[in-house]
């Protein structure tokens, strides 16, 4: 994913339907926070690291895309944010007492190391708290798009089930031992199924900007984006009722602790 070229922009555009969109999932995270230093891994424009820090006072957020980071910091909030990559940046050791993400962490292209940088990152006694995608089988409105338009877009990215990507962990026994090459202990996933909503209105805005019909879209003519918009629409049916559209998010909140020192 090109973070810092249209992947960032796109999601930076279409920022407040997102929010808005994984608020639930959000709350899951934010809502167990009493205190501490949380770092916010991976997080995007920024929403969930305002939350945190509405309710705390503070809270840091890390992502490598400077588009999304740029957005963030415009909401004016508590929150401190950094522009660097999670896997390499030399956070000060032993600093945070939660790391948490939502679905920031699948796209690390060493996902070892960027686990054991955060482990250093952490105090002892620290939690891991992130929510991450489960398959795409479980997950059918996230690549509705992609399947009813890849008969008119040959050049459709494909996703590939074993390197970084937003399903890369889906399956707990890739997933654990992961974490435990990265010195992390008490590691669980526990199954996390959140409606999220969205108005109809925005579906098709939705599935023309993001993921990889919206990343296609961006080089097709007009002719091409009407026939895909033309496909595409009638295939999210199921999930469209009335003026709202709701899908379940099929996701695993993966939880671990750093040990004591």
């Amino acid at each position: 994913m090109d973070w810092n070229g249209r992947s960032g922009d796109a999601w930076t555009q279409a920022q407040n339907l997102l929010d808005t969109l994984f608020r639930p999932l959000e709350n899951v995270l934010v809502a167990p926070l009493t205190g501490g230093d949380v770092l916010d891994v991976g997080c995007g424009t920024g929403s969930t690291t305002d939350a945190a820090a509405r309710r705390l006072g503070h809270c840091t957020g890390v992502d490598v895309s400077a588009p999304m980071i740029a957005a963030a910091r415009a909401r004016g909030g508590p929150a401190v944010y950094l522009h660097a990559d999670a896997q390499e940046h030399p956070f000060p050791a032993a600093s945070y007492d939660v790391i948490m993400s939502r679905f920031g962490v699948m796209f690390f292209g060493d996902p070892v190391r960027a686990f054991a940088n955060l482990h250093r990152a952490a105090r002892p006694g620290a939690t891991l708290r992130c929510i991450v995608w489960r398959s795409a089988a479980d997950n059918p409105f996230m690549t509705t798009a992609e399947r009813a338009a890849a008969p008119l877009l040959p050049r459709l990215p494909v996703r590939r089930p074993d390197g970084p990507g937003q399903f890369a962990f889906a399956d707990p026994a890739v997933v654990t031992p992961i974490l435990a090459k990265s010195g992390w202990t008490g590691i669980g996933l526990a199954p996390l199924d959140v409606e999220c909503t969205m108005p109809s209105a925005e579906l098709t805005g939705y599935f023309t900007r993001l993921g990889p019909v919206g990343l296609t879209l961006a080089d097709a003519d007009d002719a091409t984006r009407a026939a895909v918009v033309e496909a595409v629409r009638p295939a999210f049916t199921p999930f469209v009722h009335g003026d709202e559209v709701r899908f379940t998010a099929a996701c695993w909140l993966l939880t671990a602790h750093r040990g004591p020192a």
